[in-house]
């Protein structure tokens, strides 16, 4: 059996790592939301979605070896991931408001 070479272990490396950054950013993200921060919560969410593309960019010139690694790694942070996601709460805005009438707004203001 050969040994891997000491490029296919960086790779390796920094793959793994990329993975356990996006599991970072999904543990920020639950710790946001026990804190009652949804929108920290959000951000942290939209970095692991950037971490989660990378590695999904790297997919195609990734060894069979590290794609089932990788693979299933990056399976596991994703579905924490979405756990996460559905317990942030919806934005809600306001779109049915009362204008509110400002009796200055007609007037030509040169009149003053």
């Amino acid at each position: 059996m050969s040994q891997p070479s000491l490029d296919t272990l960086g790779r390796m490396d920094q793959l793994l790592k990329l993975t356990a950054d996006a599991g970072v950013e999904v543990s920020a993200a639950e710790t946001a939301l026990d804190d009652e921060m949804p929108q920290a919560a959000r951000d942290a969410l939209d970095r692991a979605d950037d971490i989660l593309a990378q590695l999904r960019e790297q997919w195609p010139s990734m060894t069979p070896i590290e794609r089932r690694m990788i693979g299933e790694l990056a399976r596991t942070v994703r579905a924490r991931r979405d756990a996460v996601a559905a317990r942030v709460p919806v934005r809600r805005v306001v779109t049915d408001a009362v204008a509110e009438v400002d009796p200055e707004q007609d007037e030509d203001p040169e009149e003053e």
